[in-house]
């Protein structure tokens, strides 16, 4: 339930502005706006003033506006407050408000969070330099090894470890240039981006690419009752220096290695107090909070270092620029290899993926997971409604172009059957991704040592 309070919430704000910039260029344009509400379906309470009744409906996932005239197939009355009977110019001008008012607010959100508090773990941005490779993965078989630097991935040149994510994502299940830096030298390879799962059950580690987190060893913050290291002697504040004499400094490359050892008795040096301890146990096999057992030591980390950046307006909107475009351009290849079938349908979502993704987003500290999604959802609305697809306001922007070019109006029964066929393959389109999500519904878990 409080998934679908916090979907309803996210996807009615991201909606209602985007009708919102529909209708303030409509009134401002002089077209004349018969409703706009808050919510679809029966309308529960409101007001009228001048045409416009401002109403409050039964379902508030969203808005929409209803203006005179605007029916697809409809022939124009006559009556000069219609949409129809504007200019194409000026209905085009609406059609582009409400992907536009999307954009605006993606930025405004990121403005504000760079103004307010930015926070991001370090490492994200950093060098892509590797903690662990587990073995029998997809990147041990290329040769790469503990601490070495990527220095190129797929195309991007000394990417940082959010390059290599997004561009892993955008290659599930295919090969990619591949190069790093062991002991001074460069290799170059390839690496299959394999997830037989697809992009739901992709993880970097699971390819074999565990980044380096922070630069000191892994911390205790808190112990597990009955658990290996509490047993063991363990205290909050121990830094783990090695274990079997191999030095990490994330939990996920710690956890990659307890995995492969498969519960051998393991040799922990400890630091505590600026002592150095010798600490011996044996790592169990325990719940690893997803439904899943894998071998752990029942420890809570601190968790690595993480960067606040309080911006200036000027610094905050030039940050926020680059996200979105950065965004954006994901978003656009992503459509593009949906066309030259590079990337599955499979791995769109429907409100139930984003609800899952919102929920964990929630869950986690800090404001920018939420903002930052929130952000990414409204360019994507803003978007996939640009696409020359009848029904959406891409497709109302490319009749009206074409229009312009031929200088008349198309036939309104054609473009009542386009409107039609293209509602049809929309629905079924949406109950595809919804079926999707559907059928691989699983619930978000963080990692635990």
């Amino acid at each position: 339930m409080s998934t679908i309070i916090q979907l309803a919430i996210v996807l009615g704000i991201m909606v209602l502005v985007h009708e919102f910039g529909h209708f303030a260029v409509a009134k401002l344009c002089g077209i004349r706006v018969e409703v706009f509400s808050i919510g679809f379906g029966k309308r529960l309470f409101g007001f009228k003033r001048g045409d416009t009744d401002y109403r409050l409906s039964v379902l508030p996932l969203g808005g929409y506006v209803k203006m005179a005239g605007d029916n697809p197939g409809e022939a124009p009355s006559g009556d000069p407050g219609e949409f129809n009977a504007h200019p194409r110019w000026q209905r085009i001008l609406v059609a582009l408000a409400g992907p536009f008012a999307n954009f605006i607010l993606a930025i405004a959100l990121m403005t504000g969070v760079s103004m307010l508090h930015n926070e991001v773990q370090e490492y994200i941005g950093g060098p892509a330099q590797t903690d662990y490779i587990p073995v029998d993965t997809p990147a041990s078989k290329t040769g790469i090894r503990s601490g070495d630097l990527i220095v190129h991935y797929d195309s991007i040149e000394n990417p940082t470890w959010d390059n290599v994510a997004i561009r892993s994502l955008l290659n599930i299940n295919q090969t990619v240039p591949f190069s790093y830096l062991h002991d001074g030298q460069r290799v170059d390879t390839k690496i299959f981006v394999e997830s037989k799962g697809g992009t739901d059950n992709f993880a970097l580690d699971r390819l074999g690419l565990i980044p380096r987190m922070q630069p000191t060893p892994v911390q205790v913050d808190s112990l597990e009752p009955n658990m290996p290291a509490s047993r063991a002697g363990l205290q909050p504040h121990d830094q783990i220096v090695s274990i079997d004499g191999l030095q990490f400094h994330s939990v996920p490359a710690l956890l990659a290695y307890l995995q492969d050892q498969a519960g051998k008795p393991a040799a922990l040096t400890i630091q505590r107090n600026g002592q150095t301890l010798p600490i011996q146990l044996t790592p169990e096999l325990a719940d690893a909070g997803d439904g899943t057992k894998s071998y752990r030591l029942g420890f809570h980390p601190v968790q690595p270092p993480v960067k606040v950046e309080r911006l200036p307006l000027g610094k905050a909107i030039v940050a926020s620029w680059d996200f979105n475009k950065k965004g954006s351009s994901l978003i656009i290849e992503v459509l593009k290899r949906l066309f030259t079938r590079q990337v599955s349908v499979r791995s769109l979502q429907s409100p139930i993926g984003i609800g899952q993704q919102i929920h964990q987003a929630v869950q986690m500290p800090g404001w920018m997971p939420l903002i930052g999604l929130m952000a990414y959802i409204s360019l994507n609305l803003g978007i996939f409604n640009l696409l020359p697809i009848p029904i959406l306001d891409g497709g109302m922007i490319l009749f009206l172009v074409v229009e312009s070019i031929i200088g008349r109006d198309l036939n309104q029964q054609l473009k009542e059957r386009v409107y039609q066929v293209a509602f049809v393959c929309l629905l079924a389109f949406f109950a595809f991704v919804i079926f999707n999500d559907l059928s691989k519904l699983s619930l978000f878990s963080k990692l635990k040592p």
